[in-house]
């Protein structure tokens, strides 16, 4: 099973201090949860502290800085303490950067939910040519050490970038292998060059596949949704999703899933002025706090 590197210790003090400070102030606030009389919908959570340092493709997919270490290849490790400690996240990298070359295999029909989908897709690009396979694992990479200073174990679901797959039931397998309390796959959207902004993606009702998973997988993206646009001043999408979530059911990354999962299609790759941002190493740190607050906003109310 994959599974990621430490991180390096710079990292781990500035994140952990952060979310040591996050688990404090929602401590009340869970409290005033349990303690409320039901079907009032969530509770609004207190801001987060601010950090102490400066799959496919949304509406057109199918399914489908370097933050590494050492040989950049993930190492079973497992994580230390901190206010996560106990917690498992799923970070699945989409699609991978051999893809383009295996069209049989990324072609092959596996399950997807009741039906069948071609086992992944190459991914979109920008007009510069920086592939979203690219993105999505630097993006990954940036977030698992963030989860892993403050104490998460972290799986990913592919190794390297050079690779094909994994198939998106397999993506899907291993967040249930693992029991992960919340697996988030990272994309950036092919959309209209016109358009541009960031949605995630949440999976709709299919009887028998995510019956157990809807609500909570809302909740997730939610919270991700309010610190990814917080924290990266990238605006919802304007060319589709509703105020940057888009619920769909076609999605067997999703449909497969038995633990709470969502999307994040990061921002618009087509999109000159989105391109800039997602291909500029600075702003994907930012990015990766944002997206690691949001995950740990939801591992820290649930």
């Amino acid at each position: 099973m994959p599974t990621s590197a430490p991180p390096g210790p710079v990292v781990r003090h500035r994140l952990a201090l952060s979310l040591t400070a996050l688990a404090l102030l929602l401590t009340p606030a869970c409290s005033a949860v349990s303690d409320a009389a039901s079907g009032d919908g969530p509770t609004a959570a207190p801001p987060l502290p601010a950090p102490e340092d400066g799959d496919g493709n949304g509406a057109t997919d199918t399914d489908g800085g370097d933050g590494t270490g050492g040989d950049g290849s993930p190492a079973d490790t497992p994580a230390g303490g901190g206010p996560l400690s106990s917690r498992v996240v799923v970070i699945d990298p989409g699609h991978n950067g051999g893809n383009a070359e295996a069209p049989d295999e990324i072609n092959a029909q596996v399950p997807a939910g009741p039906g069948e989908k071609s086992c992944d897709t190459v991914g979109a690009q920008t007009a510069d040519g920086y592939a979203e396979h690219e993105f999505n694992w630097a993006l990954s990479l940036l977030v698992r050490d963030r989860l892993e200073a403050d104490g998460a174990t972290v799986v990913l679901t592919r190794d390297d970038n050079e690779g094909v797959g994994p198939c998106i039931d397999e993506r899907a397998r291993i967040g249930n292998q693992v029991d992960a309390d919340a697996a988030v796959s990272i994309h950036a959207d092919g959309g209209p060059e016109s358009g541009r902004g960031f949605h995630v993606i949440t999976p709709g009702e299919v009887p028998d596949f995510t019956d157990d998973i809807v609500e909570p997988s809302r909740l997730l993206a939610e919270d991700l949704r309010r610190e990814y646009r917080d924290g990266t001043g990238m605006p919802h999408a304007d060319y589709l999703a509703d105020e940057g979530l888009d619920e769909r059911t076609d999605l067997g990354g999703l449909n497969m899933s038995d633990v709470p999962k969502v999307f994040l299609e990061a921002g618009n790759m087509r999109n000159p002025e989105d391109a800039d941002l997602l291909s500029d190493p600075r702003w994907r740190e930012d990015a990766a706090d944002a997206v690691a607050r949001g995950v740990a906003m939801y591992l820290l109310r649930s």
